[in-house]
């Protein structure tokens, strides 16, 4: 049986005033000093009277955790929808979350850049998410909400409080606020999926987006590695993060205790990759890793070479890099990045899970350029008429 603390000492003297100062006084006539009362201890005395029926036994209630539900197309996993998500866990105890099926995104705003199956990996790789449902419908239909509430005992549904509309132009959330189970979470600034495919029709990408050092903060686990802890270190790009990325990321994390991962600086990726490249800036990229559940802390603007420096500095015991990349094994000047771990004998070749790149990510929005211009014409529309009557929100 489980009691909580000495809170049954307060109980006795307000149930049973005479009773309680009846053993005080007794204790002090016998001579029981405090030091033998201790050590008899507190803990013990609820067991010697809750039999007699003088103190009530109190037992710890087990609080109801909180499911809340949060759905998305999540084409084009970015941080905007980490951080939607990361707001959504603090409203609740356990997040599940639904990935809009296929039909409903082609239905809906037109085709997806990445697969159902490129979707759910993604989701499933974010830290603060516990379960996905797959193929959810894009509207909260009455079916379907009753089925979130009774069979997946989902208690708040939550959506951004930028506007979710179907093509009638009718509120995707509305049974759900009238049922009274909805809640609001402050939309993240300065991206979109629909700003990321246009960045594809046009010479570079602008970022809209402002870090802060909070926001790093949140998608911190905020722990180093233990002391005997085996640190993995991998690097890399990791813009337009994909479901390659979360992939070798969880491949890597096996190897050992704690996984570092360096986030290469722009300049570093645009002289690898072309004057295009990056597509997302180092923070945005740098966001999109830290939220991925395989990764336990990142360097911001880690150097080229894995240096001897780098090793020690951060007691790396292993160097990994997967077979499918995008660019040379060597820089421009023909140095090899991983000429030191490969002489210390700590560096291993890891064979990618998935043969997506960024660049087949790219290639696949060109491919279909004319769809998604459509898409974007009329997600602009909405976009301005959000930003035009855009009010503060408190949170996030």
């Amino acid at each position: 049986m489980d009691y909580e603390s000495s809170s049954w000492i307060w109980d006795g003297v307000y149930c049973h005033p005479h009773l309680f100062g009846g053993l005080m006084l007794t204790a002090a006539l016998l001579g029981l000093s405090t030091s033998y009362l201790s050590g008899i201890g507190f803990s013990s005395f609820p067991y010697m009277f809750s039999d007699l029926g003088i103190f009530p036994a109190k037992r710890r209630e087990n609080k109801k955790r909180v499911r809340v539900y949060m759905d998305g197309c999540f084409d084009l996993m970015h941080y905007g929808h980490a951080n939607a998500l990361r707001q959504a866990k603090a409203l609740g105890d356990e997040l599940v979350v639904g990935v809009v099926s296929d039909e409903e995104i082609i239905a809906n705003k037109g085709p997806p850049v990445l697969s159902m199956e490129e979707r759910l990996a993604l989701v499933s790789g974010l830290k603060w998410v516990d379960e996905v449902i797959a193929d959810a419908p894009y509207a909260i239909t009455e079916q379907f909400m009753n089925s979130l509430f009774n069979e997946h005992k989902i208690d708040y549904i939550i959506h951004g409080d930028d506007p979710c509309l179907l093509p009638d132009g009718t509120d995707a959330y509305a049974l759900a606020k009238k049922a009274g189970r909805y809640k609001q979470i402050k939309r993240t600034e300065g991206v979109s999926s629909t700003d990321i495919v246009g960045t594809q029709s046009h010479s570079s990408h602008v970022s809209q987006f402002l870090p802060t050092s909070r926001r790093i903060v949140q998608f911190s686990n905020g722990k180093g590695p233990g002391p005997n802890a085996r640190v993995v270190y991998i690097d890399g790009a990791f813009d337009l993060f994909h479901a390659g990325h979360v992939e070798i990321l969880r491949k890597a994390k096996q190897l050992g205790d704690f996984l570092l991962v360096g986030i290469h600086t722009d300049q570093i990726v645009s002289e690898q990759r072309g004057r295009y490249y990056p597509i997302m800036h180092l923070h945005e990229r740098s966001l999109s890793v830290l939220a991925c559940r395989y990764v336990d802390e990142v360097i911001i603007g880690a150097p080229w070479e894995v240096s001897r420096d780098v090793i020690t500095t951060f007691n790396i015991s292993l160097v990994v890099h997967g077979t499918v990349a995008e660019r040379n094994s060597s820089s421009p000047g023909g140095s090899d990045p991983y000429a030191v771990p490969k002489a210390m004998g700590i560096f291993r070749m890891l064979d990618s899970p998935k043969d997506i790149t960024t660049t087949s990510v790219t290639k696949r929005i060109i491919a279909n350029h004319e769809a998604y211009t459509k898409r974007n014409a009329k997600k602009t529309q909405s976009e301005k008429k959000y930003y035009d009557e855009k009010v503060y929100v408190s949170g996030d």
